[in-house]
């Protein structure tokens, strides 16, 4: 038991950088309190659906801010968020949330059709949340997610607690045969990646240790990949764990032109590109 985890240190960034940015998309701005906010309310959507420990929370999304806000409430819950790459057909994501044993699914209202052509066969999943990107209304079956999020809840901890041995699972792409659920510690990657960035955490976690080093903002990175792969979601982790902001293109479509403006007006001082 033990051992760091990113809800614990994330919810630390919140109460000693409330103001600061967290995640920004075009017009959208979310604080740090802001964000762990929203979280809470998907996580205690989450836990009002009778989950278990480690359960899985699939995001089905293009890059948003509900895409890192529902796996912060993920962590919160002590569930396991789950990639889900956008261009999977049919069998691909009927094979994937089958084996990842999936019991939410958050997602972009623009596959909600597909989705629907689905459920049926999907018989573990609990819940689905839908994420409006103005594609339509959202589906009888599934609730909104904004209503979730501005919900006014407490901090959520779920019953079973959190630890260290929690894991973040990372499908990968079908280059050796069908994806494959690769499972990292919590405390594993939390403790890698931030010695990647020459500003690590001691093995053993102390978060009263942490609160006084949170005196300013982190770094401001800009992941131009989709999170629902490795780099992105990784890089834009490590960033909220050092209590960065992470900035998001809003095009669905890689646009340089884009990518240069994003960068001069948020000033974003770490791009990712793959």
């Amino acid at each position: 038991m033990g051992g760091w985890t990113f809800a614990d240190l994330w919810e630390v960034n919140a109460d000693q950088l409330p103001d600061a940015p967290a995640l920004v998309q075009g017009e959208v701005r979310r604080t740090w309190a802001e964000l762990d906010h929203g979280a809470d309310g998907v996580a205690a959507w989450l836990l009002g659906l009778g989950v278990a420990e480690q359960d899985k929370v699939a995001q089905y999304l293009y890059n948003c801010p509900e895409y890192l806000e529902s796996m912060f409430a993920a962590y919160k819950a002590g569930l396991v968020p789950v990639n889900t790459n956008y261009r999977y057909a049919d069998d691909e994501l009927l094979y994937l949330w089958d084996n990842a044993d999936a019991v939410a699914v958050v997602f972009h209202g623009t596959f909600a059709s597909r989705i629907e052509a689905l459920r049926d066969r999907l018989p573990k999943v609990k819940g689905w949340l839908w994420v409006d990107d103005g594609s339509g209304p959202c589906p009888p079956w599934a609730t909104p997610y904004e209503d979730i999020a501005s919900a006014a809840v407490d901090r959520q901890r779920a019953p079973w607690g959190r630890d260290g041995d929690h894991l973040y699972m990372l499908y990968t792409g079908g280059t050796t045969g069908m994806p494959k659920g690769v499972m990292w510690r919590q405390d594993d990657l939390i403790v890698l990646l931030a010695s990647q960035l020459g500003a690590g955490f001691p093995e053993e976690p102390d978060y009263e240790a942490v609160r006084p080093m949170r005196t300013a903002p982190g770094a401001i990175a800009l992941p131009t990949c989709p999170l629902m792969h490795g780099t992105g979601a990784l890089i834009s982790m490590v960033t909220l764990s050092q209590a960065g902001c992470v900035v998001l293109l809003s095009e669905r479509n890689y646009d340089p032109v884009e990518l240069l403006d994003t960068v001069q007006r948020e000033k974003a001082n770490l791009v990712v590109i793959v």
